[in-house]
């Protein structure tokens, strides 16, 4: 799988490690968008999008962000967060294999570095991650099965 394309939006030096945002197109097929650019101890790494983790209610079952003291559906208080419990956010799509992680990373990163060269220069226009100018048109599918092959067959006589 190629990395055919990659956006960066620039965030600016903000007060957190936030540097960027950014979405890659895999095979000009696949699109993963909100990966972010995070300027750690190290140096700048790539984090993955990702959800918050929650925990259901005992009591109505509806799910609920890690550390809520009250269930948001029914009011309950919800049972105290569990020791050791430190993973807080899941990462909705990641790469299987360091070598994809490390070559993913790098593309992204050298294209975070071009970004921030073009964004030192007179006229710079920050790139836009949710223009769609250049996608293609939505394509209407047809129903997968046709209405009557839906109906309930007649029963046996």
């Amino acid at each position: 799988m190629d990395v055919t394309e990659v956006r960066v939006k620039l965030t600016g030096r903000r007060a957190d490690k936030l540097r960027a945002y950014c979405s890659v197109t895999f095979d000009n097929a696949f699109i993963v968008r909100d990966i972010k650019i995070i300027e750690g101890p190290r140096g700048e790494f790539v984090a993955m999008p990702s959800r918050k983790v929650g925990e259901r209610c005992p009591g109505c079952g509806m799910k609920n962000h890690l550390g809520a003291k009250f269930c948001n559906e029914c009011g309950n208080r919800l049972p105290p967060e569990r020791p050791g419990q430190l993973r807080r956010h899941a990462d909705i799509a990641h790469p299987l294999h360091a070598e994809s992680r490390a070559a993913i990373q790098e593309r992204i990163l050298r294209a975070y570095r071009e970004e921030v060269s073009r964004s030192l220069q007179p006229g710079y226009r920050p790139t836009e991650l949710g223009d769609t100018a250049d996608e293609p048109e939505p394509v209407e599918i047809p129903a997968a099965a046709p209405p009557e092959i839906l109906k309930p067959a007649a029963p046996p006589s």
